[in-house]
């Protein structure tokens, strides 16, 4: 049988599987013979062995299509990056490195900004004209109005989705509508993986219908920029992209080279001025980094 860890804690794995149920699984010898460790997120194939107690073993983990390091997750479709548009206010660079962070490993991103009942017009359209220039979905709610929870549902729907974001900007009340219309199946999964049951907190899917699962992911609130040269900042940033191969120098870091078109695209107002300070910022950080 087929299924997707959902959670992983003490050497235990919870396996859902699509109108069964969620199978308490432990991980054959094999994968720690072999340095695999099983990843919430991993599509597995497990034997059962007691189908009235729900327990089974996994026998193999299917190909990854991606995998995340902090927190250790796989397999997902895209990240919902969720910031509020006040209280607190955005924090852009941090913002920014969720999103490089994200395509750095392929995984494309929707931006999430909550509070909109708390904030005017002008900060809404700031953020909107800085991040829809990029070529990202960017969505505007607020909890407490169930503003476009619809629209983020859609969003969701058959796909994987990692939520990330600081605290305070309501991911957990956005996750509770999320789930306020989840099957009476998920109601079964909440009881059999216990949560609340463990005080430390581990990366978790949360099952919103049969092919859709939200990943609470307490470790993305510190995402940082480390693991990648200063040279492949520049693919992490899209609107970019189409002024690549218009600068004087090839391999152009377009940061202090002449003739750099993406500087120029600043300069026209093509590029938002926030955005590339902020790519400056974490290029000098990876640079420094690299000296050390």
């Amino acid at each position: 049988m087929q299924g997707k860890i959902v959670k992983g804690i003490a050497g235990f794995y919870y396996v859902h599987a699509v109108g069964s149920g969620v199978y308490e699984c432990k991980a054959k010898g094999i994968f720690r013979k072999d340095g695999i460790k099983p990843l919430v997120g991993d599509d597995v194939e497990i034997e059962i062995l007691d189908e009235k107690n729900m327990e089974g073993n996994i026998m193999e983990i299917l190909p990854r299509r991606n995998e995340l390091i902090r927190p250790a997750v796989a397999n997902i479709d895209q990240a919902l990056v969720v910031f509020a548009v006040t209280k607190p206010v955005p924090h852009l660079n941090l913002l920014d490195r969720f999103l490089v962070m994200m395509e750095s490993r392929g995984i494309p991103a929707v931006l999430c900004f909550n509070k909109t009942d708390l904030a005017g017009s002008p900060e809404i359209a700031e953020l909107e004209e800085i991040y829809a220039a990029c070529g990202y979905p960017v969505i505007f709610t607020s909890v407490r109005e169930e503003e476009n929870i619809g629209m983020l549902k859609k969003l969701l729907q058959g796909r994987t989705t990692a939520i990330a974001g600081p605290s305070g900007v309501g991911k957990s009340s956005l996750i509770n509508l999320i789930q306020s219309e989840v099957t009476m199946e998920t109601g079964s999964i909440s009881r059999k993986i216990g949560r609340g049951r463990h005080t430390t907190r581990h990366a978790e899917l949360l099952v919103i219908d049969e092919e859709s699962y939200i990943m609470d992911t307490p470790g993305f609130s510190s995402l940082y920029v480390s693991d990648m040269e200063a040279e492949e900042l520049k693919d992490c940033f899209p609107e970019f992209r189409s002024f690549e191969g218009k600068c004087r120098f090839s391999g152009c870091g377009h940061t202090h080279e002449p003739d750099c078109a993406v500087k120029e695209a600043v300069e026209a107002g093509k590029i938002h001025r926030k955005r590339y300070e902020n790519y400056l910022s974490m290029y000098r950080e990876l640079q420094e980094r690299k000296r050390y």
